[in-house]
């Protein structure tokens, strides 16, 4: 590598190898599951630990925000010029509920550092790519030492942590309205996805919005015994199951009124964008992702059915009593979650009005019925495509994985739509999962080297976004 800031960029990163991972392992011992109320007072604990954090890195704002549920975290390290962009960095330190029976090479929250890679809840999903800032901060300032341009970044850097990323963000709301000022920014960062590889470089520029459902059903006002009632009663797990069973037609399309009605097919330029990826390879995929096959068979790549395709899930279903000893009952009750992912241009209030019309459709009058769907739903988003902080991220991207910096997408939902709608401002993605880190199951770690490979892209980008075409709302700098 010939830059010498990029060298720079490159021994700094290197060099703080191994602090920077016994800080994520730090971070990682504490068990902030946001989904269970035992938990709670972990969440606050993840939350003081990040705070120290970035006031031993320098920030000299560091806030923890109160909300009606869990904190989050709020800093700021300004540049010197009062003309630098303002890049404001979301993503959270709350982690998926764990089963601890599962896990096989390290209990959930004791991590362990083998062959390259850290194993713990919250490793990848999401405090590795938290760290992964503070990591590239301290390359970003090694560098501009090296040239002499003073003890500030070149970019003011902000970071919003929440603590309820896995639960819903059922505050990022409140948040986004008490702290306007404060989160302001030309620019905003989601880090809370994936790579497609440590191999090839693709920037994510589209998320998935998701709209969360859970459909309850019941058939009577207690279970019954079925030597008494049955073939004359009715058993909601079997109305259940017949419901579920139509969510999807005999070709795999969601068969919600209307659900495809927006969607579009890929541009010219995306197709292309789509096909500069290497080959997609089916063992890769079902080795990553520990599954016995791919379903479907409807002609696209599953790189296009999973980031640029709606979708429709069934999560959980419950009915009867699965535990107890098998008894000769009726279920008068039955319910089941589901999920579904939208692409642009759905909208998730359509699509949740979308599901109520297909259960009214469905619905039969022996039953009661009882639809809620989430109020965190959220849309999809495309990160402007001609904006120059994008631009700047491919270019830094390039230089961290020495290859072009194609485009990808991801499957998952991110507020990506509320950051950009409340805030004004643009938003980009980059994180530094993979597919086979296991995020929410057991198990779950994260690759070193994709972490020294997110440093070394973010190092680059905070001095690629101060120094190309301004990224305030994309005018040239005069």
């Amino acid at each position: 590598m010939s830059d010498p800031a990029d060298r720079v960029l490159r021994t700094t990163v290197v060099d703080q190898t191994d602090p920077m991972l016994r800080a994520l392992a730090t971070w990682v011992s504490i068990p902030s599951v946001s989904a269970e109320d035992a938990h709670a007072v972990d969440v606050t604990r993840s939350a003081r630990w990040l705070c120290a954090a970035l006031r031993e890195e320098g920030f000299p704002v560091v806030e923890e925000w109160g909300t009606d549920g869990l904190p989050a975290v709020y800093a700021c390290r300004p540049a010197d010029d009062p003309a630098a962009p303002a890049l404001l960095v979301y993503s959270h330190h709350d982690v998926h509920a764990v089963k601890e029976e599962e896990w096989r090479e390290t209990p959930p929250f004791t991590p362990a550092l083998r062959e390259g890679r850290l194993y713990g809840r919250g490793a990848s999903d999401a405090k590795g790519q938290v760290l992964c800032h503070l990591w590239a901060l301290r390359a970003h300032m090694a560098a501009l030492r090296g040239t002499g341009l003073g003890e500030a970044p070149a970019v003011t850097l902000k970071l919003l942590v929440e603590g309820e990323e896995e639960t819903g963000s059922v505050h990022l709301a409140d948040l986004l309205a008490d702290h306007q000022r404060e989160l302001a920014a030309d620019v905003v960062m989601v880090s809370d996805t994936m790579l497609w590889s440590l191999e090839d470089a693709a920037v994510c520029t589209a998320v998935r919005g998701s709209v969360n459902a859970r459909l309850e059903i019941r058939g009577a006002d207690r279970d019954l015994h079925s030597g008494a009632a049955s073939g004359g009663a009715p058993n909601a797990l079997d109305e259940l199951c017949r419901l579920l069973g139509g969510l999807h037609d005999e070709h795999g399309r969601v068969s919600l009124p209307g659900f495809y009605e927006p969607v579009r097919e890929l541009s010219p330029a995306e197709r292309a964008e789509l096909d500069a990826l290497p080959p997609f390879d089916p063992a890769a995929w079902t080795t990553a992702t520990g599954t016995f096959g791919i379903p479907g068979d409807d002609g696209r790549d599953v790189r296009e059915r999973v980031w640029f395709r709606p979708s429709a899930e069934i999560s959980s279903m419950t009915g009867g009593d699965p535990e107890g000893p098998v008894s000769g009952l009726i279920p008068a009750g039955a319910s089941a979650n589901l999920l579904l992912r939208l692409v642009p241009d759905q909208r998730a209030d359509d699509v949740a009005a979308q599901l109520r019309a297909w259960l009214h459709h469905h619905a039969r009058a022996w039953f009661r019925y009882d639809l809620h769907v989430s109020p965190t739903i959220s849309d999809p988003y495309t990160t402007p495509s001609g904006h120059p902080a994008l631009a700047a991220l491919r270019r830094s991207m390039s230089r961290a994985f020495d290859a072009p910096a194609r485009r990808m997408g991801n499957g998952g939902a991110a507020p990506a739509a509320q950051l950009a709608r409340s805030l004004d401002a643009p938003v980009l993605f980059f994180g530094t999962g993979l597919l086979d880190d296991r995020w929410h199951g057991p198990d779950e770690k994260v690759e070193v080297e994709a972490l020294q490979r997110g440093a070394h892209t973010l190092a680059a980008f905070y001095q690629e976004l101060s120094e190309g075409p301004d990224a305030r709302r994309g005018r040239t700098r005069a």
